[in-house]
């Protein structure tokens, strides 16, 4: 028997599935989560702990409310921990992708890139380190945070000609470089910055030459997220391009510089317990 929709039945439907359309089209609100130790780009709130804060969440929010979606930048615990969460589509949004071709079965990268992280190469203001290029640093010996991301280009070059000391964070590597142990520190141009000032040694270190990488950082999309769909991916690809010609992105940057360095000097100097 052959079924018949009435005109009022078939109404309700299709107000239902323009309602879904739409839905699918501008999802309402998004989990976003990144690396918890990554400053000025994203790093733990020590006033939230539950939320993270830095160059990316700032520049999220931004891109979110200029469409009209709510975020929240929550901590996921360690980078991989954080990775998995966005990968089983827990959660929607993860801040500092590096561009991986092992992670495009799980994630939609978004272009360009969020960020772009300069690593400059950090010496003592004495060192008579000679540096015209990365192929010079093969004499020396350098330090690099085990937290580091690099490209796999470079990645691949440092293993096989550069002798590189790993250290457990920057903190450590800087150190080292100020006690002498190793006569450079490969290190992002904004955190070295900060890092050498909050460590009181800004006027000891200096960053030489070109960079000597340049890895993006990402903002990606699981493909298990509910709100994954042709919409959002293009316009936040159109909100990520116009953020570089309004100058937001260095801003941003200089700001969260600005508050990690404050951060990092007020809890050296607060009181041991």
């Amino acid at each position: 028997m052959a079924f018949r929709w009435s005109k009022g039945g078939l109404a309700c439907v299709l107000a239902l599935l323009s309602t879904q359309a739409y839905a699918v089209g501008k999802c309402e609100r998004l989990v976003a989560t990144g690396s918890p130790d990554a400053p000025p780009y994203s790093w733990q709130d020590p006033q939230d702990p539950k939320h993270l804060i830095g160059a990316n969440v700032d520049l999220l929010r931004q891109v979110a409310a200029e469409l009209g979606v709510k975020v929240e930048v929550l901590h996921a615990g360690k980078r991989e921990q954080a990775l998995e969460e966005v990968r089983s589509g827990r959660m929607d949004l993860l801040l500092d992708t590096p561009m991986q071709v092992t992670q495009l079965t799980s994630l939609d990268y978004i272009h360009p890139a969020l960020q772009l992280n300069e690593y400059l190469v950090w010496t003592r203001h004495d060192a008579p380190l000679v540096f015209d290029g990365p192929a010079d640093l093969a004499r020396y010996q350098g330090a690099l945070s085990e937290k580091a991301r690099l490209t796999p280009a470079f990645e691949a070059f440092a293993k096989a000609q550069l002798k590189l000391e790993p250290a457990q964070n920057l903190t450590q590597a800087f150190q080292k470089l100020v006690l002498g142990q190793v006569d450079y520190v490969l290190a992002g141009r904004y955190s070295g910055m900060a890092m050498a000032q909050s460590l009181g040694v800004g006027n000891d270190l200096i960053a030489r030459g070109l960079p000597v990488d340049r890895p993006g950082l990402y903002l990606t999309v699981s493909h298990n997220s509910a709100c994954n769909d042709s919409w959002l991916r293009g316009q936040l690809a159109k909100k990520l391009t116009e953020l570089p010609i309004s100058g937001a992105s260095e801003a941003v940057l200089q700001r969260n510089v600005e508050r990690w360095k404050a951060q990092m000097q007020a809890s050296q100097g607060a009181p041991k317990q």
